[in-house]
Parts: structure tokens; sequence; C-alpha cells
């Protein structure tokens, strides 16, 4: 038995599946033959969306799996099959744990590995039905089409880690079920790019002011808001969800536009007095707006700064951007949406973790949009 620090890390993905194919799979073929069956990996998790590291491995990470059966047989084997397995699984998979201690309620029900000699196994292996998993995670009725106001409503944290994560067997149709949330109908993506460029019309023009008048602090705290509108609006543009804010920077390394985008907002975020952070989003802003030019949903827009009015400060005047982009949605209740209130996503709108994470809260959110926009029509 190995000491935890001397384990090969083993990306969780990738011990998930070893964990299914040599411990779960062979309990269910002895035991419950011919069960037709879903084992993925998706929901919460750094591991979900490939960005655990050995770090990681000190809470709520180890050999586990979401186990989906149909509606009959997770009744049936609801209690059953558990206990099966914590008879039958082995203690560890690649000298990692399969025990893990109860859920802690002062640690927001963290589970660690525990070391242990013989089973039975507490073991991490989750039973779900599909819709059961989707209504409790997303709060849809994945039996129904989604209106604009539930795709706008949606945490994009919460559509990449259904997204993403791995599916290891499929009888139940997971793949093709998440194939329905890879990304947002073509009239929602375009009312969130208006919004995306929205923001950044809200406030290009007040970091120079407020530096203007000997306010630094307040300066680059504008600055740095505008840096993670740019970086949203990239993720929009690359069709990317975002995920929550401790793999930001990280998933946004990974689009298309970081290489050459990454060290101009840094030097934006390095700029000691206002005119430098401004040199740099200069920078910024013409780069994404030839992005939104290589786009071609709208006619080219010139990807130049100039002068906000008649004020000293350079902005890319992102109402054009906006007012182009709207003109292109189709869907009259999304296009009349966006000409009163283009208040975006909830990503957009909000960063409080607890309105965006909390699925018991969606309801009450939809009404923002109103009623008309609450309706399935087409989506």
């Amino acid at each position: 038995m190995l000491d935890k620090s001397e384990r090969p890390f083993i990306p969780g993905l990738e011990l998930g599946e070893i964990f299914y194919r040599e411990a779960v799979r062979p309990v269910l073929d002895q035991h419950f033959p011919g069960r037709a069956h879903t084992a993925a990996l998706i929901g919460s998790g750094s591991e979900i969306l490939g960005f655990d590291d050995r770090q990681s491995t000190d809470h709520h990470w180890g050999p586990r799996l979401l186990l989906f059966l149909t509606a009959e047989d997770k009744v049936a084997l609801g209690e059953k099959l558990p206990e099966t397995l914590a008879h039958h699984l082995p203690t560890h998979i690649r000298s990692y744990p399969t025990h893990f201690s109860p859920p802690d309620p002062e640690d927001n029900n963290t589970q660690l590995l525990v070391e242990i000699d013989q089973g039975p196994v507490n073991h991490r292996v989750e039973l779900h039905t599909l819709s059961g998993f989707f209504a409790d995670y997303l709060a849809v009725d994945i039996a129904q089409p989604l209106a604009p106001a539930d795709w706008l409503t949606l945490p994009e944290q919460h559509l990449r880690s259904v997204t993403a994560g791995a599916v290891y067997h499929d009888d139940l149709g997971l793949d093709a079920l998440r194939k329905r949330f890879a990304y947002y109908p073509q009239d929602v993506w375009l009312y969130m790019l208006a919004a995306g460029w929205a923001r950044i019309g809200q406030e290009e023009h007040l970091m120079g002011r407020a530096g203007q008048v000997g306010d630094e602090i307040g300066s680059a705290l504008i600055g740095a808001r505008l840096v993670r509108d740019i970086m949203n609006l990239c993720f929009l543009m690359e069709k990317t969800y975002t995920p929550y804010s401790k793999w930001f920077g990280t998933a946004f390394a990974k689009l298309d536009c970081a290489d050459e985008l990454t060290p101009i907002l840094r030097n934006v975020q390095r700029g000691e007095t206002w005119q430098e952070r401004e040199q740099h989003l200069c920078e910024a802003y013409e780069y994404v707006a030839q992005m939104h030019n290589a786009l071609g949903i709208t006619e080219r827009i010139p990807a130049m700064v100039s002068n906000f009015h008649g004020r000293p400060f350079k902005v890319i005047h992102s109402w054009r951007f906006e007012e182009a982009i709207r003109e292109e949605i189709r869907d009259p209740i999304l296009k009349e949406l966006s000409g009163k209130r283009c208040i975006g996503s909830i990503d957009q709108f909000s960063d409080n973790v607890d309105l965006r994470c909390s699925s018991t809260l969606r309801s009450e959110l939809r009404a923002l949009y109103g009623e008309k926009l609450a309706r399935p029509e087409s989506f």
C-alpha cells in the first residue's frame, strides 16, 4: 500500500474509466447481467474539465462514477446495487482507495479517500436516471424543448460540465442528450454576443475618466472588469462555455485567440497608469473587433479605436457591434428583448456564485425575460 504522496497521479477522468472497466463493470456483469446502463463522469469536479492535478486529490476526488439506470431499474435496484458494490468492489484501484469518508457537514459534505484493508467499501458510485440528473443539476425537463429563457438562465459552468467529462458506456443515450446542450441556439448566441459588446460599451470610457481625476485604484478595477468582459466575449465568439472562476483563465488559455491576446490583457493588468491601461485595452479592443469581423455574422465594422465623443479617452464604440448583431437576430421575441434590455444571460448580468449555481432560483430568473421568452417556441 503506497503512501498517498507516492501514488502516481492519474487524471480523474482516466481513473474513472479504469474504475468502471476494472472494478464496477465486472460486478455489474456478474450480479446484474444484461442491465441497460450508462456510466459517465459529468457534473461537478475539476476532473470533469480536465483541470485536476495532484492538489485536487486532497478532497472530494478519487475513483468515482455516475451510473445511470432506467427509471424502473433505479427503483428496483436502488438499494441492492449500491450494497452489492460495497461488498464486491476492490478496496483499491491503481493504488488509490475506493473507500471514502462520510460526507462532512462542516465542509460542504466533502468526502475524503480513506485507506481500508477490507470491505465493505463506502464507494462513490452514484445512481441516477438521466431525467433525474438533469432535473437536479440544470433544473430542466429533458422531455421538453428549451425556451430562450431556459438557455439564458442556465449557468455556463453547468453547461460546460455536462458537455465535458467522459462517457464510458452508454446504453441509455447520454451522449445524444449531451449534444442538445452542446452550445446555444443561433439567436440566443447572437443575443448574448450583443450583450457582451453592450457590457464593454457600458464602461469602456470610464477607465480613463477615473484615472484622469487621480483615482488609479478605481481605474484599475474598471480596467480589470473590461479585461474579463473581453475574455467572456472571446469565449462567446469561439462558442465555448466558460467554467467557474477558478478555471476561467486556464480555460481561456486554450482558446484559439489566447496566444496573441493574453500578453495584451496581462499588460492591461500590469499598467500603473490609466494611459498605460488604455494603450493595451485599445490593442485588445481592435483584436476582438477583428475577431468579430472574421465571424462573418454582420457586415464588416471598422476595427479601430477613436476618441469617446469630445473626450480624450480611446474606445472601440461597442454600440456599433451591438447594434449590428441585434439586426441579425431573427427570432422576433429575442429581437424585441435585445432592443429593450440587452442584459444577456445569467453569467453576463451577475457574478454571484449562489445566484448562478442555485437551480431552485431559475424559475424566478426566467421572469426577467418576460412570459413570451419563457415559451419553448422553436428552441
